[in-house]
């Protein structure tokens, strides 16, 4: 299984807030949505990642204004991704290493969508699960 296929049925739907939006602003729609990352596009290219864990180091931390402080002040801007090919294993080796929970996929500059941690970990259970089931129906045929 490869990213695009992991992002079929999210119908291109990515979450994602302006540079110039408030952390507030920000931290609202990721409640909103359910998500704890947001990608930040400007002019249709991405240019950072906003998530709970900068909200929370970058400005609960530092006694900054959530209200005050723009999105571009404290998202991340070395931003991992991927293209639509990778495949799980890739996928996850970069999450390992980098220590992000939110993976972009990227085709010719546009965002397709994002991988998150709990994607991958709910594949790699259903996979395991299938594995396990074809192998009981191998070893004890008829039951």
């Amino acid at each position: 299984m490869n990213a695009r296929e992991i992002l079929k049925d999210r119908h291109g739907v990515v979450r994602s807030v302006p540079p110039d939006a408030t952390v507030f602003d920000a931290v609202k729609a990721m409640d909103k949505f359910k998500v704890g990352a947001l990608m930040v596009i400007d002019n249709s290219k991405l240019v950072g990642v906003i998530s709970e864990r900068d909200y929370t180091r970058k400005v609960v931390l530092k006694d900054r204004s959530s209200k005050t402080t723009k999105v571009s002040e404290i998202m991340s801007h070395k931003i991992a991704q991927v293209g639509p090919e990778a495949g799980i294993e890739k996928c996850m080796d970069i999450m390992g290493k980098r220590r992000i929970r939110h993976l972009p996929v990227l085709e010719k500059g546009k965002v397709l969508g994002v991988i998150s941690s709990t994607d991958l970990l709910l594949l790699t259970v259903s996979e395991k699960d299938h594995i396990i089931d074809q192998l009981e129906r191998y070893i004890a045929p008829g039951f």
